[in-house]
Order: C-alpha cells, then sequence, then structure tokens
C-alpha cells in the first residue's frame, strides 16, 4: 500500500527539518526522507554555523537580520524541548574588517536600511577590543606556496582601515543538534521523519509531481515535494527533470575547515569574536578548549574543487589547505600557535552560480526547491522554513509565483520580502560577493 502526504521534504538538515515544521504549523501531514542516520549528520554537521548579517543585497542583510531573532529566542521559536539537549547560540558579535574584499561601506548602508545596530571601529579600536589581533592590511591574500608574493612580507603593510562590530551576531554551538531541534519541534506538530532512505525516482502523473521512488522500491506519494538534499540537490532536480529549464543552476564544492590552539594567556573560547577577514582570505571563530575554528573566504588566487559524485568525496585534511587557512590567520594573529599535524574536518557546499541560494517552485508543479545554499545559510535555516512554507502555500492555492513572485511579511521583524530574488530564472546577481563566511 502506498503512503500519502501532503508533503515530502527530501533531506532531514537545517534547512529540511524547519520546512518541515513550518509546513506542519499550518496543518501539513509532511514526511522528511533522509538517506542518513539522523538529522543534521550530512553537511550540516560541519557547519561553521556563523550567525551574522554582511550580505552585499538588501535581502541577504533583512533574511540574515530577521534570522537573528529566531537563534536568540531558540527555545520558544521551536516550542518543544529535545530531550538530547539544545543548541546553544553563542552571542560573541561579529567583527567584519575594513578590506576591498567587501564594499563594507554599502554593508553599512544596509545596516542602517534595515535598523541592524553597529559600531564603526578604527584600527586603534580594534586593537584595543582584540588584542592578539595585527592591524595590518594584507590585501590581496595569496597561497603559502607564493612565498615571494608581498603579503607573507612582514614590512611595508599600511595599517586597516578598522573594522565594523555587530554585537547580535555570534555562531551555533553544535549544528547537528540544532538541526535535531527542529526536528524534535517539527513531530511535535505532526511531521514524520525516515532516515536511512534514499529517493531513486521523483514520479509524476497529469503534468505535475506524483511523490518519490525510494531504493527498496517503496513509493510514498504527495501533491508537494521539496528539494532540499543539500549536496546531492542537483541529483535531485536531475531526476525531477528540471535542472535544464533553471537559469541559475547548483553544484557540490569540497570545502575544508580547520581547528587550532588559541594564543598562549589569551582564552578565545570565551573572549574571542567571530571576525569575517576577507583581508587576509579567512573567517574564524571559538571553538571548544580554548580553540580557533578557522576556514576559507574564497579569495581568488585559491582553487576550487568541485565535486562530481558527493558520495565519493576524499574525506581527508589537506596540506595545502590547512597551511593557506592557518598561515593567513598567523597574519592576523601573529601568536598562533601552528600545530605540525592538520586538524579540520572536509565537507561539502552545495553552491549555486552566484553562490546565492534557490529557494523557489520549479518548471514541475508541485516540485519545490530549497537548495544551492553555498555554504552560509545555515544562520537563514529557520527564516527559509518560514519563507518556503509562505512560497509553497500561496503557489499550491492558485499564485503563480513566476507571474506574480510571492510577497511575505517575516515573522520577527516584519520586512516585506520578495521571494522572487531567489528564483531559479533570475540573471546572475552581481552584486553577490560570491564567496562564503560560513
Amino acid at each position: 500500500m502506498t503512503k500519502t502526504y501532503d508533503a515530502i521534504i527530501i533531506g532531514a538538515g537545517i534547512i529540511g527539518c524547519p520546512i518541515a515544521f513550518e509546513l506542519a504549523k499550518k496543518g501539513y501531514r509532511t514526511l522528511n526522507i533522509d538517506k542518513l542516520a539522523a538529522a543534521g549528520s550530512g553537511s550540516t554537521s560541519s557547519s561553521g554555523a556563523i550567525v551574522r548579517a554582511h550580505y552585499s543585497t538588501y535581502d541577504g542583510v533583512a533574511l540574515a537580520y530577521e534570522n537573528f531573532s529566531y537563534w536568540h529566542n531558540w527555545k520558544d521559536y521551536l516550542q518543544a524541548k529535545d530531550p538530547t539537549g539544545m543548541a546553544r547560540f553563542m552571542n560573541t558579535g561579529t567583527i567584519l574588517i575594513k578590506s576591498p574584499a567587501v564594499d563594507w561601506r554599502n554593508v553599512l548602508r544596509l545596516y542602517q536600511q534595515v535598523g541592524l545596530a553597529y559600531e564603526d571601529w578604527d584600527a586603534a579600536t580594534l586593537k584595543e577590543k582584540m588584542p592578539i589581533y595585527a592591524t595590518r592590511a594584507y590585501y590581496p591574500p595569496a597561497l603559502p606556496e607564493d612565498e615571494d608574493n608581498p603579503f607573507w612580507q612582514d614590512e611595508g603593510h599600511p595599517d586597516l582601515e578598522g573594522a565594523v562590530f555587530t554585537a547580535e551576531s555570534g555562531y551555533v554551538n553544535d549544528p547537528q543538534l540544532a538541526a535535531h531541534n527542529v526536528q524534535v519541534a517539527a513531530e511535535a506538530k505532526g511531521a514524520e521523519f525516515l532516515f536511512n532512505k534514499q529517493v531513486t525516482a521523483i514520479r509524476r502523473a497529469g503534468g505535475r509531481v506524483l511523490g518519490v521512488t525510494l531504493s527498496d522500491g517503496q513509493k510514498i506519494d504527495a501533491p508537494v515535494v521539496v528539494n532540499a538534499a543539500g549536496p546531492h540537490s542537483f541529483i535531485i532536480n536531475r531526476m525531477a527533470g528540471v535542472e535544464e529549464t533553471m537559469n541559475i543552476k547548483t553544484r557540490p564544492l569540497r570545502r575544508e575547515v580547520h581547528v587550532v590552539p588559541s594564543p598562549a594567556g589569551f582564552d578565545f573560547e570565551r573572549n574571542g569574536r567571530h571576525t569575517a577577514d576577507g583581508d587576509v582570505g579567512v573567517y574564524f571563530r571559538p571553538e571548544v578548549g580554548n580553540h580557533i575554528l578557522v576556514g576559507g573566504e574564497d579569495p581568488p588566487s585559491d582553487p576550487k574543487i568541485w565535486v562530481e559524485d558527493p558520495d565519493a568525496l576524499e574525506r581527508i585534511v589537506t596540506d595545502a589547505r590547512w597551511q593557506a587557512h592557518v598561515y593567513r590567520l598567523a597574519r592576523r594573529i601573529p601568536d598562533l600557535p601552528i600545530p605540525r599535524r592538520p586538524k579540520g574536518v572536509v565537507d561539502m557546499y552545495d553552491v549555486s552560480d552566484d553562490w546565492l541560494a534557490l529557494l523557489d517552485k520549479s518548471d514541475l508543479p508541485g516540485f519545490y526547491m530549497a537548495v544551492g545554499t553555498s555554504g552560509h545559510e545555515f544562520k537563514n535555516a529557520p527564516g527559509i522554513g518560514y519563507m518556503m512554507a509562505q512560497l509553497i502555500d500561496a503557489c499550491e492555492n492558485g499564485q503563480d509565483h513566476d507571474v506574480n513572485p510571492v510577497h511575505y511579511t517575516t515573522f520577527y521583524k516584519g520586512f516585506d520580502l520578495n521571494i522572487g530574488f531567489y528564483s531559479r530564472r533570475r540573471n546572475i546577481n552581481e552584486e553577490s560577493s560570491f564567496t562564503v563566511n560560513g
């Protein structure tokens, strides 16, 4: 007997779980299907889980600022307690280093537009606030093997212009637990989850989606199917036959993040700040055990390793990426201890052509996408769940989103946002920074 639901969500990561939660709150009978054993155990578990607002577009800043409220009010948002524990928002604030890597003046204009409070620091204030930081400007970043590059020289660097600090931002201490928290909340509203099951076909009938088929032959029907499959999303889109008609597509990108000790005598775990440092090409934040987690911001010097088969990802930390990230971090933190053995995590980002998310319907009626999150949408996941529920509900009730894009009012801040900003039919958004900061 074929089981039926109102909506099937493919994926139970930090994007798929909030979609189920928000649809369940609207009365939809939902089922999340994930090929792994538990919620958030895919790329979500490797996320830097950074919550910040410096984007290059109004929509990006507004959505990120909206999501601050979800993380600050995590328990109230969920309305359910996870017996395995609750993820915690670590309110460190964010330091955005002023550099040519980001149009920080535009960021300040956008902060003013949405009402986000910030502090504008000069280099002396940055040094006062973070005494372990060097305040020299090194831009543009270079690879360690380019040892003759001026980036690696100790002399001749001017002072930084300073930094922008936002006090309300930070990071989530356990990204996988955060996904599980949302699963528990969704289940309390009637949502169901099916793990260790792989979708092998998207079925259709009468010109619209009918349901899915699993690798064991089981068929499950629903008039709504949502692709929230992370780095596997392009595979699901191809199953549905919708990729060719998308102007913006996605593909997985191999990523490494690394962990190093804090300088001796400084408690970075308690007193450190999430720092976005395009000047040296890395972002970093506190990590448990008085360590620092560091990842790359994809400066032009760095090669990109695109993944053809996400199930065959090589997950061994490489010396090349370790050195690129950690040596650059040592430009900003000169007393940084550099261990002999690399320590870190290898995973993938589901990257769109312009590094902005695809949150949209498709050319197959009933088939929706929450994909292309490009390594920086963890912070927005609760709000994306809310947004997708508004989009799905409007489209299933007759609105043609391609002709008349769905607008909605955000839950906390009351922003009027146009979901058409995230359309698969958009041209590449040249305002995008084409990079990541967790």
